[in-house]
Order: C-alpha cells, then sequence, then structure tokens
C-alpha cells in the first residue's frame, strides 16, 4: 500500500516480487478467487481480503485442521490465504461499504466471484468502480459466465466436473463415474484469472486503461479437458471412461509388479524402445503389432500381458530404478505424504514456514521461480479482521498524490 504509516509493511526482500507496488482489492471467497490472490501476492502484490462478518467460508472446511495460535484452523483455508490481510466489511452497513469502495477505487486489481451482477446494488460492478477508477483490471469468477443461460447458476467445483463431462471419464469403466481427488476447475479457473490479470496489467502498462476479465469454471473446464474435449469438436468422437487407460497411448498407464503398480508413459516410439531393452524384451520393438504408437495402442490387448509377465519378477522400486536410468518416463503411485517426500528428494524444497513463533505456518512453496525476483512469504493467512483497523484508517485518510 502507498501509506506504509497507516498499514505496516514488512521490509522488502533483497529483490522484491516482481509485481510489488500492486494493490489487490479480494472480494473473492472458498477456492478460485483466493488461490488466484494468493499466486499475485506470492508475487509481491499487497493483497487486502475482504470478508464478510463470518469470514471466508472454507474457515469452517474441517477437518482437518492445523494449530495455529493457539487454534484450531482449517488447512483448507490456509492452503489460499497466505500474505494477505484480512478486514471483515457487512456491505450493508453504510460505512463498511464506504470502505469496501474506496479500497476498490485505490485499487490496481480487483478479484471477485459474486454471481455475476450481485456486486451492482453495492457500487462495486466493474461499470461502477472503473467509473472512478478507469485503471482497474477487475476479474470476475462465476460457475457459468454472466450470459443469460448461465449467470443465475451457482458454481461449485464438483458440480462443473458432472456438468462439463470430467466425471464421465473418471473411475472404472465398468463402475460409476468418480469425481478428480481435488477442485481442479477451481484451481484451473483461478489460474485463468491469473493469467487474464496479468495480461490486463500490461495491456494497461500500454494503454492506461484497465478492463474487466472474466472467467468460469466451465470455460476452464472445456480449455482444461484439452485432448478430451478436442476429442469431440474437432473429430466428433464422444470420449468414454478407461479407467486409468490412455485413449491414444500405451503403455501409459499403471502397470503390476511384484509387489505392486507403477505408472509407465511410453510416450513415443524411441521411449518404448528403451523399454523393451531394459524389460529384457528386445523382440518385441520388432514385432509388426507394435511397431508405432497407433499399433500399440490398437492392440493394447495383446501387448499388456507380455509386459505384465516380465514386470511381475521384479519389485515396482526395482524397476523404477532401472527404466529411470533407461530415459523411460515413470513413478510409483504415492500417497500425498509421499509425494511432498519425493518433492524434497529432488530438490523441489515444496514447503516453506510462513510466520513466526506460534503463528508460523507450514505451506506449499509457490510453483514457479524466477531468477531475479523471487516469491517471498511475508504474511500467515489472517485471522477475521486482523488488519481491520488498520486497513479502514488507512481508508479513511486521503489518498496519497499519484495514488487512484
Amino acid at each position: 500500500m502507498s501509506d506504509p504509516g497507516a498499514v505496516p509493511t514488512p521490509p522488502a526482500p533483497d529483490r522484491p516480487g516482481p509485481l510489488s507496488g500492486l494493490l489487490v482489492a479480494d472480494f473473492s471467497r472458498i477456492l478460485a478467487g483466493p488461490y488466484s490472490t494468493m499466486l499475485l501476492a506470492d508475487l509481491g502484490a499487497e493483497v487486502v481480503k475482504v470478508e464478510g462478518p463470518g469470514g471466508d467460508d472454507t474457515r469452517t472446511w474441517a477437518p482437518p485442521v492445523a494449530q495455529v495460535g493457539g487454534q484450531d484452523v482449517s488447512t483448507y483455508y490456509l492452503g489460499v490465504n497466505r500474505n494477505k490481510r484480512s478486514v471483515a466489511l457487512d456491505l450493508k452497513d453504510p460505512g463498511d461499504l464506504a470502505a469496501a469502495q474506496e479500497l476498490a477505487r485505490r485499487a490496481d486489481v480487483l478479484v471477485e466471484n459474486f454471481k455475476p451482477g450481485g456486486l451492482g446494488r453495492f457500487g462495486l460492478d466493474y461499470a461502477s468502480v472503473s467509473a472512478t477508477n478507469p485503471r482497474v483490471v477487475y476479474a470476475s469468477i462465476s460457475g457459468f459466465g454472466s450470459g443469460p443461460g448461465g449467470r443465475s447458476l451457482p458454481g461449485y467445483d464438483l458440480i462443473v466436473q458432472a456438468i462439463s463431462g470430467l466425471m464421465s471419464l473418471t473411475g472404472d469403466p465398468e463402475g460409476d463415474p468418480y469425481r478428480a481427488g481435488v477442485a481442479v476447475f477451481d484451481v484451473m479457473a483461478g489460474l485463468h484469472a491469473t493469467i487474464g490479470v496479468l495480461s490486463a496489467l500490461n495491456h494497461r502498462h500500454e494503454t492506461g486503461r484497465g478492463q474487466h476479465v472474466e472467467v468460469s469454471l466451465l470455460a476452464s473446464a472445456m480449455s482444461g479437458l484439452v485432448n478430451q474435449t478436442s476429442a469431440f469438436v474437432a473429430g466428433g468422437v464422444v470420449p468414454f471412461r478407461m479407467g486409468n487407460s490412455h485413449p491414444s497411448l500405451f503403455p501409459y498407464e499403471p502397470l503390476p509388479c511384484s509387489d505392486g503398480d507403477l505408472i509407465i508413459t511410453a510416450g513415443n516410439d524411441g521411449q518404448f524402445r528403451k523399454l523393451c531393452e531394459v524389460l529384457g524384451l528386445p523382440e518385441l520393438t520388432e514385432d509388426p503389432r507394435f511397431l508405432r504408437n497407433e499399433d500399440r495402442t490398437a492392440n493394447r490387448e495383446q501387448l499388456r500381458p507380455l509386459l505384465v509377465e516380465r514386470l511381475a519378477t521384479r519389485t515396482k522400486m526395482e524397476w523404477f530404478r532401472d527404466i529411470i536410468a533407461a530415459g523411460v518416463p515413470c513413478g510409483p503411485i504415492n500417497t500425498i505424504d509421499q509425494g511432498v517426500a519425493f518433492a524434497e528428494e529432488v530438490g523441489l524444497d515444496p514447503v516453506v514456514t510462513v510466520g513466526e513463533g506460534p503463528a508460523a505456518v507450514r505451506s506449499v512453496r509457490h510453483p514457479i521461480r524466477f531468477s531475479d525476483t523471487a516469491a517471498s512469504y511475508r504474511l500467515p493467512p489472517p485471522a477475521v479482521d486482523e488488519h481491520g483497523d488498520e486497513i479502514r484508517r488507512w481508508l479513511a485518510a486521503p489518498a496519497e498524490e499519484g495514488q487512484q
């Protein structure tokens, strides 16, 4: 923020983040919006999280919980809200509404995920905010877009997983459709919103004008289903549930070893030849049924038992070491704790500690590495209205020269 006396800021890192100096008004809650604004905050943006008096919904999404400052806090909430300052504002209260409108007037970026048009009655929609802040980049995230058919539909990730077709692709071919184990379209929409915000900021740098960025979970799903939606849109083929098998590649799935499954992904003909060499099955590379990927995919039911018979002679980790050494991608099926341990083993340093003492929170590292402008971890996820007094004082004071 522009007035460090009113809202104290931590010391700047030696190399401030690439978004240092930007003010983000975060009117979002749950996952897609908060994930986007956390990514922006990690990169140096000052994010003010505006919550209703009851706080973000995910504060109550428990278990699991973590002990923070002697209190049980939802780990769901903790996962997407670091590096932010919280102010609780009741938009039906005239004083709080005035503060919210002033925050929007000063913001470089505003992110919201109310139902389309829902902020209009508070004078916080794009038209109202841009009238007094024409440089604002205003990002709206919804379930189904702002068109007449989708604007009234509430959007949760699970609903979009169902409606988009993802669940029809997930699970055993003879069983029921399944949801993915994480809210994939919330995360995708958050990433798409972040891309939209950064693109609009570059446009503003060139023109001086902000704009409205709109993202929906369903649009993100249509894009994020990539080859599956392309199969229908470009080829007229309706994909179907195949369990862990891939419609266009083989082998590209779990295959059983003596003590469990190993994922093996021979994504091209060269990798398949290397796999056959390490398995001691060089004759398969000359078999006309398996020469090309198209052949292996068409004849997977003949190829699979030949691979499985050989893999059954050793453990999955023994094969893992040798197959990886041969240059063929493969990996064991881990639990989350094993996945974190593996990320540590390969040097990704996936866990960071944000804050100090009893308020410290272990968190997952920002996914992007920069050579000059590293992400930073300045603030643990805030309690409801933790910074409310400072933020209200700052918003009540006259804006500094040059500030919106």
